[in-house]
């Protein structure tokens, strides 16, 4: 059994947005998978970005420091966001600014770097996107998830980070979609 957090990273709170969906399938296949799953919603948790270097180092508001506690607990990582102006929403970037402080996500101190605190746990990152998967990843070389997976995951010693790209999502069809909701309950359920 793993503990397994999902991190929704799309701001629009709607439920119609399809990876609240994915998000939603792949916490009812880990259920199913006898795991145990937390959720946090980053548009919910209104978290500002950091204004300095001095509020970085600083201690965390009490917002942050229970995101923190949610991220110590996992085994596994689960981020789902859209693809917006080639990356992730600002939201969630200002989410991860956040938690991954000094002394949480790395040693304090400049001989700190390159020594994750957060070795040991995995991560899967889901991202949607209007342009095909396949035209993100050989055009643009998937730049933004990329560093997302080296400079933030594998840099607090997250890893294996796997993730899965679904583009053309406007355009899905219903068979698409539920096949896709079926592939996330499937990892859910083998907690990958």
């Amino acid at each position: 059994m793993s503990c397994i957090l999902i991190v929704q990273g799309h701001p629009d709170p709607d439920p119609a947005r399809f990876c609240r969906a994915l998000a939603a399938a792949y916490a009812e296949g880990a259920a199913a998978g006898g795991h145990e799953v937390r959720s946090l919603d980053v548009a919910s948790l209104g978290i500002p970005p950091l204004g300095s270097e001095a509020e970085w180092q600083a201690e965390p508001p009490p917002a942050v420091a229970a995101a923190q506690a949610d991220l110590a607990w996992a085994d596994h990582l689960v981020f789902f966001h859209p693809l917006w102006l080639g990356a992730m929403p600002a939201a969630l970037k200002a989410f991860l600014e956040q938690v991954a402080r000094p002394g949480f996500a790395f040693p304090k101190g400049p001989r700190g770097l390159g020594r994750g605190l957060l070795a040991g746990k995995s991560s899967r990152t889901v991202v949607t996107m209007g342009m095909p998967a396949l035209f993100y990843r050989w055009w643009y070389g998937a730049l933004a998830l990329r560093a997302f997976e080296r400079n933030v995951l594998a840099f607090v010693g997250i890893g294996p980070n796997r993730h899965t790209l679904i583009g053309s999502v406007e355009g899905l069809s219903d068979a698409a979609r539920r096949g896709w909701l079926a592939r996330m309950r499937e990892l859910g359920r083998a907690a990958r």
